[in-house]
This record gives C-alpha cells, sequence and structure tokens, in this order.
C-alpha cells in the first residue's frame, strides 16, 4: 500500500476514472483542433500559469524573474519546455486506448519533475486547471460544456497519474511551500 494521503489531502482514489470509447474519441477530436496550432497553445497556457502563479516561475532559470507576458513570450526556455509540454500531452491522448503507455509516460514526467525539478506537486494540480480554461477561451467552438466535462476527467487522471509518480519516489511534504 502506498503512502496514502501524502500527495494530496483528501484520500487518493484507488484508479484515475476510466474514460469511455466514447469519450476517447471526442478528447482525440478535440485535441486535433488544439494541436493544430500546438506551440501558440502551449506557450500560452505556460504564460498564464506563471502569471496567475508566479511562484512556480521559481524553477525556471532563464524566466523566473520576468514580470512581462510579452518578454516571457520570447524566452526560449518558455517556448522549449511549451513544446515539450504540449507533445507529452500529445503523447498521452494519441495513446488513451493504450493504459500502460498513458501510464508509463506520466510515471516518468512525474518522476523527472519529483526528483530532479523538485517541483511540487500542487502545480500540476494548479496547470490541470490552466489548460482548460485556455483550451475552453480558445476553442469554444469544440469545447462545449459536455467536452469540457470529458476533458476534466482526463485531467484528473493526468493528475493521479503524475502524483502517483511523486508517491513512488518517496516525495511526502505536499502543500508545504506555496512561496
Amino acid at each position: 500500500e502506498r503512502g496514502r494521503g501524502d500527495v494530496e489531502d483528501e484520500d487518493r482514489p484507488e484508479r484515475a476514472e476510466p474514460l469511455s470509447d466514447c469519450e476517447r474519441e471526442i478528447i482525440q477530436d478535440t485535441w486535433g483542433q488544439v494541436y493544430k496550432n500546438c506551440e501558440d497553445v502551449g506557450v500560452s497556457v505556460l504564460i498564464r500559469f506563471f502569471v496567475n502563479f508566479p511562484s512556480a516561475k521559481q524553477y525556471f532559470s532563464q524566466f523566473q524573474d520576468m514580470e512581462d507576458p510579452e518578454e516571457m513570450e520570447r524566452s526560449s526556455q518558455l517556448r522549449h519546455h511549451a513544446r515539450r509540454f504540449m507533445n507529452a500531452l500529445n503523447t498521452v491522448v494519441e495513446n488513451l486506448h493504450d493504459p500502460e503507455k498513458v501510464s508509463s509516460v506520466l510515471a516518468l514526467v512525474g518522476k523527472a519533475h519529483a526528483i530532479k525539478h523538485k517541483v511540487e506537486p500542487m502545480y500540476f494540480k494548479i496547470l490541470t486547471g490552466v489548460i482548460l480554461e485556455v483550451l475552453s477561451e480558445d476553442f469554444p467552438e469544440f469545447f462545449t460544456t459536455e467536452v469540457q466535462m470529458i476533458w476534466t476527467k482526463l485531467m484528473g487522471a493526468l493528475y493521479w497519474h503524475v502524483t502517483g509518480a511523486y508517491t513512488e519516489v518517496g516525495w511526502l511534504q505536499v502543500s508545504s511551500s506555496a512561496v
């Protein structure tokens, strides 16, 4: 039994809520529209994340002191991270039919952020919210209320997998420093 409650205040569910075939198709269809603009969307998500949650910038040497969103947008480190983040999301969406693959991709993401970058897991919770916000604002014709609910379920699964990796590497404190 993994150390329950380490990564979340509430009890961690036994598993991520599975997506139905229909939900999977809806995610893949809507993602197809998003991914055409993957770099712009990735940059928009990260900039909104860093503007609204400036403490998240502490992990990035190049733009941790930047205040101006336009300056952030020109940061090669930010653009590079936006690309990596969108590519990881793309791998997850393309492999929704293969839970093992999704699990292993997200475990790698979780472990890298826990061990190498020492990122507080709560930032993933915040980021999933920002992703949903930006997608529904930028693609309102695709992100209807129903579609948003399905994407919310996917984001919950993402968070579940990533934080599971934190628990496995023995990450204990979670909401300690919201600097």
